[in-house]
């Protein structure tokens, strides 16, 4: 009688492990990078939101103090700490991946001009942050 060998040998299984451990060495460091990526677009997005109510006041002959003159948050958001002054508004990024966590975006308006100008303290500007925030 032949015995038939069923089932995988050792090797065979330590390749495929070896493998998944390659395929999840490249597969999470790129996850975090798309984990940086949307939490920074979403706290622009907030901020975004306030440039609005920023102009009307202005052309009302008001000022900016904060950012519940132009109806931001006060209080920190899932995605960052707002602020607004006289000429800007900032999201300080919270709860973020490392690579931009306590980040600053600033949305700065141009006094003479009125133009919005987006700047940001991200090191990485073209890797994590939007296009229109690469100043």
């Amino acid at each position: 009688m032949q015995n038939v060998q069923k089932g995988f040998t050792l090797i065979e299984l330590m390749v495929v492990v070896a493998i998944i451990g390659i395929l999840a060495a490249v597969a999470l460091p790129a996850y975090s990078d798309y984990q940086a990526k949307a939490k920074v677009a979403a706290g622009l997005a907030e901020i975004s939101a306030g440039k609005t109510a920023f102009e009307g006041r202005i052309n009302d002959g008001q000022t900016v103090a904060g950012p519940a003159d132009i109806g931001l948050s006060t209080t920190p958001t899932g995605n960052c700490t707002i602020g607004a002054s006289a000429t800007t508004i900032t999201c300080a990024l919270l709860n973020a991946p490392t690579q931009v966590n306590g980040k600053i975006l600033t949305w700065t308006r141009d006094a003479t001009t009125g133009v919005w100008a987006c700047s940001s303290d991200i090191a990485d500007k073209p890797k994590y942050a939007p296009k229109t925030c690469q100043g």
